[in-house]
């Protein structure tokens, strides 16, 4: 009896441990044993430079791990993808060239590089989806509309099934505009291009016979600015897709049209990050933006130069290796706009529109008062006659104007507009600025260089 008592008790015991054994020693290794993270992967290739030092020249061992480490920081998740301008033809100061090289005039335009190319897809139900940002829009922006209707319509809109759309931020919506177009600013219409992809979004120019100008295609976003324009107006900033360019916008009463200006609006839903920057001071002159992928001088220019002097000093930087680095470039429309902080002004904050990471030249501007430059890009604004005689620039400062029946200077389109100049020339030959609302034509701009970090 006690012997088979023994018995049971073993046998019960071997049971309780076959089924630890298939619960516990059977069982698949951890995932975390199989995907390695970014940091133990970035020990590997240490340790791997480490064991193969006795086998592999330096120069070698440094190409193979830099490889490696590219292949890493090419996994971080980019919530801010830049979508490149679509500009593919480059321009002197006047006229299309051939794309220059390296140690030519006008090398480094915006035509020169290849950024995230736009791409979408229609689904066919109205909307379109942005491949690169991730972003829903309405595909029709359908009749034009004041801001505030736009804002409180947001919350009703209903398309596709969807019902979680929103007036697009001033960077969402500029996302969007391609260099491709033309303006037909001050001309017929000629060549005119529009400056958004209308094999994907439905657009039409101003209505001529009722009064607008041509270039009347104004798309309202939902960033306010902080301080007014236009001599004490509420304003917000939308982007013109028949002119390219950003400017403020008063969204109160205007000239005959007393409950307000009407612009065209492109709701959008997702990615509800697009747009934030992640900033990282690298405490060696640069800053990184984690979210978009792009490493920044923290300091400028210092000083204002032509459009081709800015070519030409940035090829310079790269020749003394600036801060480690020789592959700087002047930013293209899109990549120096994704760094305007909306939230600032010179009235507000009494600062430039950027994060208080960046340095910042102080200027006089054209009223006698302290301000901050504007800053060129790589990009030409190309005219509907194909001339390529003006290059797009951000005002990080107020966006000056000319305007008689407000007494003269003024901030007519904001800090963070994004407007063009003439790429060479003498500002004095624009005493009252140019253009309906008087822009300030400065030509000798500053400069903030950039790179890829992935």
């Amino acid at each position: 009896m006690l012997k088979n008592n023994i018995l049971k008790s073993t046998a019960v015991i071997s049971l309780f441990f076959l089924i630890i054994f298939i619960f516990t020693g059977c069982k698949p290794a951890p995932i975390e044993e199989e995907v390695y993270s970014q940091n133990e992967t970035i020990e590997e290739v240490s340790s791997e430079k480490d064991s193969k030092e006795e086998e592999a020249s330096d120069g070698e061992l440094q190409e193979e791990v830099s490889e490696k480490e590219a292949d890493i920081t090419d996994t971080r998740s980019i919530t801010y993808k830049i979508v490149d301008t679509n500009q593919s033809s480059c321009y002197n100061n006047s006229e299309e060239i051939s794309c220059p090289q390296s140690g030519e005039a006008f090398y480094g335009q915006d035509a020169n590089y290849d950024g995230n190319q736009p791409s979408y897809a229609d689904n066919g139900d109205g909307t379109i989806t942005d491949l690169n940002t991730g972003l829903m829009w309405q595909k029709d922006p359908g009749q034009k509309m004041t801001y505030q209707e736009a804002a409180s319509g947001a919350g009703t809109f209903n398309l596709a099934g969807y019902d979680d759309w929103r007036l697009p931020t001033i960077k969402e919506l500029y996302s969007l505009i391609l260099f491709s177009g033309t303006d037909p600013s001050g001309s017929q219409a000629g060549n005119a291009v529009p400056f958004i992809d209308t094999d994907y979004f439905i657009f039409e120019y101003g209505d001529e016979s009722a009064g607008e100008r041509m270039i009347d295609s104004q798309f309202i976003s939902s960033t306010k600015y902080v301080s007014t324009t236009m001599n004490d107006a509420e304003t917000a900033f939308g982007v013109n897709f028949a002119d390219g360019r950003i400017k403020g916008y008063p969204i109160g009463p205007v000239r005959d049209q007393p409950e307000g200006k009407e612009f065209f609006v492109l709701y959008v839903r997702g990615n509800t990050e697009y747009g934030i920057n992640d900033f990282t001071d690298n405490a060696d002159g640069t800053i990184t933006d984690n979210a978009t992928g792009l490493m920044w001088s923290k300091t400028d220019s210092s000083e204002g130069m032509t459009w081709e002097e800015a070519l030409y000093w940035v090829e310079q930087k790269n020749k003394e290796n600036y801060l480690g680095y020789s592959d700087w470039r002047l930013p293209d429309a899109k990549e120096l706009q994704s760094i305007v902080d909306y939230s600032k002004s010179p009235d507000t904050t009494d600062s430039a529109a950027i994060d208080d990471l960046f340095e910042m030249s102080e200027i006089i501007n054209e009223d006698g008062k302290k301000d901050y430059p504007f800053f060129w890009t790589s990009t030409t604004h190309i005219k509907s006659n194909e001339m390529g005689d003006n290059a797009a620039y951000i005002s990080f400062g107020r966006a000056q104007g000319y305007m008689k029946e407000f007494g003269g200077w003024v901030d007519v389109h904001g800090a963070g507009a994004q407007r063009s100049d003439p790429k060479a020339g003498n500002p004095d030959n624009y005493p009252q600025g140019h253009g309906p609302q008087g822009d300030a034509i400065r030509i000798y701009n500053y400069i903030r260089i950039v790179r890829n970090i992935y």
